[in-house]
């Protein structure tokens, strides 16, 4: 029953955590769709004001507008990387905490060492975030077994370590979450560029093939649609690539540091109770 709020309180961020995802990932589709349909699509853009004719000299809206319909597709996988890539630095940043991480563990290192504990209990407090809180439940365990005469020192080692694992088990899943959506991004945005440069390549050579000489028009347009895919889905794979290897390395130095003070509170009661 002692780890039933904690239980509840990982099942709900969870629960938030798909809504989220979820609302995300319809939006950022109904956002494409509206910038390729009534952006790109703004009659202003083409010969006429007619979007089925040629785009005017120039205006690359119009260009891209004619790309196809796997355009607001990739539209919206761009956004998405951008939409969760945000949401992941909010709360990666928030998962820090106030202050500066290594100077943070530094800190606590040196008051635990000195026998401090409720100063470093007040640091937790102070600086927040998930590495605090691992900490800080390490620490106030550390307490409750400290005045307990009935644990010997090896099963107080052992109870601290299980108190800081368990509480990191439910920190890290809240650091990783939707992390797996930007990691997916990099290969859907590859594949419907890809696609979208196979349907233009196709409209391409169905300029060729027609009798006599090609149709020079839907053969530009069939490149053109081409390219245009092709660079929105390696723009998006290239972002999404390089935002998740940037929010992998900030986590793995969040659990180096929550390791790094877990072993210092480990050592330092098996050092002070011999």
């Amino acid at each position: 029953m002692a780890n039933a709020p904690k239980t509840a309180a990982k099942q709900e961020s969870n629960n938030g955590g798909s809504f989220f995802a979820q609302a995300a990932i319809i939006i950022c589709f109904i956002v494409g769709f509206c910038v390729w349909k009534f952006v790109m699509g703004n009659p202003t853009n083409f010969v006429d004001n007619n979007p089925e004719n040629a785009p005017n000299p120039g205006n690359y809206l119009g260009m891209v507008y004619h790309a196809g319909a796997i355009v607001p597709v990739l539209l919206g996988l761009f956004l998405m990387v951008w939409v969760f890539s945000v949401e992941r630095f909010i709360v990666i940043n928030k998962a820090s905490g106030t202050g500066n991480v290594g100077n943070f563990v530094r800190k606590i290192q040196t008051l635990i060492n000195g026998g401090n504990i409720d100063s470093a209990i007040a640091e937790c407090d102070k600086q927040k975030g998930s590495v605090a809180n691992v900490v800080k439940a390490g620490l106030l365990k550390y307490k409750s077994v400290s005045v307990d005469p009935e644990v010997n020192t090896e099963k107080a080692a052992i109870a601290i370590q299980k108190e800081i694992e368990e509480t990191t088990a439910l920190e890290m899943p809240m650091l990783e979450k939707n992390l797996n959506v930007i990691a997916t991004l990099v290969s859907i945005g590859t594949l419907c560029g890809l696609l979208g440069t196979v349907t233009g390549m196709i409209k391409a050579f169905s300029a060729l093939a027609t009798g006599g000489a090609p149709d020079s028009a839907k053969l530009a347009n069939g490149i053109s649609e081409a390219l245009i895919n092709t660079a929105t889905g390696i723009a998006t794979s290239t972002f999404a690539i390089v935002l998740y290897n940037i929010f992998t390395a900030k986590i793995d130095k969040l659990t180096y540091s929550i390791d790094e003070a877990g072993f210092s509170i480990v050592q330092t009661y098996a050092a002070n109770h011999k």
